[in-house]
């Protein structure tokens, strides 16, 4: 109950058109891959969100550390180019696309949670803010949203969920989202285990 309390006066205050706290509770996801990351997806609001999820050989507390430190993503996430705080809460992020298409980017504010169980939230979702510079040949997402969910298995065990709002918009085609929601997940939480265990293993 706490976590549903928490998010909705967070989106209540900030004015969040896309919420993501209740995406366990959807029952029609498609399977798209079982390994080596679990991918689904199904349409909510109207939007298709994407879900990723995997479970990674590390302590709770130290993949929370790498999700929160945004300003960072370029050295955790190949596909991130830059990170600008531009605001208490408030970053831009950059993402490189495969050619031909143009690189997206998104404007978030983000909102963080341990609960009562030991497991972890971190929320964003899309926010106007007057520093907001759209670069040349990027395409910006609007409606961008997306949550992290960690759950402690043991000590060095964590179960860890990313779901996300699909949509691209601009140039690319409704044809090959499915592909791309599987890179994306696949990539991302890929990105996130190996640069634990570079850090773990220096």
């Amino acid at each position: 109950m706490k976590i549903y309390i928490l998010i909705f006066f967070f989106l209540t205050f900030k004015g969040f058109s896309l919420d993501l706290s209740e995406i366990n509770r959807i029952q029609n996801w498609e399977l798209l891959q079982n390994r080596p990351v679990k991918v689904e997806w199904a349409i909510y609001q109207e939007y298709p969100i994407s879900k990723a999820e995997r479970v990674l050989n590390h302590n709770i507390n130290i993949i929370a550390s790498k999700i929160e430190d945004i300003e960072n993503y370029p050295n955790i996430f190949k596909r991130v180019t830059s990170t600008e705080r531009l605001d208490e809460n408030i970053i831009q992020v950059v993402l490189n696309l495969p050619f031909p298409f143009s690189g997206r980017d998104y404007v978030i504010n983000y909102f963080k949670e341990t609960l009562d169980d030991g497991s972890w939230i971190f929320m964003f979702s899309s926010i106007k803010h007057p520093k907001a510079r759209l670069r040349k040949n990027t395409v910006r997402l609007p409606n961008a949203a997306g949550m992290w969910i960690l759950k402690p298995l043991s000590e060095n065990h964590t179960k860890v969920i990313y779901a996300w709002n699909g949509e691209l918009l601009g140039n690319f085609p409704d044809v090959g989202l499915t592909r791309a929601w599987i890179t994306q997940g696949t990539e991302v939480l890929t990105w996130l285990d190996e640069s634990i265990e570079l850090k773990e293993n220096k």
